[in-house]
């Protein structure tokens, strides 16, 4: 009678075993996961860096009617911006290459593209940047020719968001300034902080109105910006009524499956990312340009 009442508990420890081990392969691949997730988020931010480090000699012109440069739009460039800008560059200006951004427009009432140049010497990126902030916009006859710098879209995106908060700025009477590529200083009560987050910049003045609540810190730039990674989220795994995950194997053997094509497609990221981010080391130690 004893060895009959023992076979069914070993059947019921033998039942358990394999959602056991479901169970640990599923908290290895979470772990996996978060992993991965932050190894992409550093890739990502320090492949922003490299394009805008790229970018750095690139300089946007917004205002240049469609046609007014004829058939050569980089000697049109170099004899006009000069007068333009009243500047006497030395020595004189040189472009790797001056184009248009986007398609060719047939409708004249459209508005003129950008034209975005790439010059050879960063010294007068930074001198032309430098005179278009003091003095505002450029004109040619009619015409207001703006400058801006050329980032990539992650920046570009953060220092728009940076952008839009400067009317609560104001509203608090907060003094601020933002910096390339995207950060924000801001004094309040003579205090300086330093923000390279848009949220976390908005949560900090939405503290500034109740008095009684502390200053939090936001001095310390984020470990891996950008905040901005696509595609990234936390995996689903079911969950039973008081918020466990589900012992059901068939479920848990799908979360599994779920989980680990997740990890692959990261890991898939991952290797493209780093490919990237060897050629552009590469190219970079091999340009002859010095930056």
């Amino acid at each position: 009678m004893e060895d009959r009442g023992a076979r069914p508990k070993s059947r019921a420890s033998s039942h358990k075993s394999p959602d056991w081990t479901i169970e640990l392969r599923l908290w290895k691949v979470k772990w996996s996961y978060t992993d991965r997730d932050q190894e992409l988020l550093h890739l990502c931010s320090k492949l922003t860096d490299l394009e805008d480090r790229s970018h750095r000699n690139n300089v946007r012109f917004l205002g240049f009617l469609e046609g007014i440069e004829g058939t050569d739009i980089l000697s049109y460039l170099r004899d006009t911006l000069p007068k333009l800008a009243d500047i006497t560059f030395d020595p004189p200006l040189e472009f790797q290459r001056v184009h248009r951004l986007g398609l060719n427009r047939q409708n004249g009432k459209d508005r003129p593209r950008p034209i975005i140049a790439c010059f050879l010497r960063h010294g007068q990126v930074r001198q032309l940047l430098q005179m278009s902030r003091r003095q505002g916009p450029l004109r040619l006859g009619p015409l207001e020719i703006r400058l801006s710098a050329d980032f990539s879209k992650e920046t570009a995106d953060r220092r728009r968001a940076f952008l839009s908060l400067r009317p609560l700025l104001r509203h608090l009477d907060v003094k601020f300034a933002l910096f390339e590529p995207a950060r924000m200083w801001i004094t309040k009560n003579g205090e300086l902080r330093t923000f390279y987050d848009p949220e976390d910049l908005k949560t900090f003045l939405e503290g500034l109105h109740d008095p009684t609540q502390p200053m939090e810190s936001a001095t310390q730039p984020p470990q891996d910006t950008q905040n901005q990674t696509r595609g990234m989220g936390q995996p689903e795994i079911a969950l039973d009524t008081d918020g466990r995950p589900t012992t059901d194997p068939q479920t848990r053997g799908r979360d599994l499956e779920r989980l680990t094509k997740s990890v692959d497609d990261r890991g898939q990221v991952l290797q493209a990312v780093a490919m990237h981010t060897q050629l552009s080391d590469r190219d970079k130690s091999q340009s002859p340009l010095k930056p």
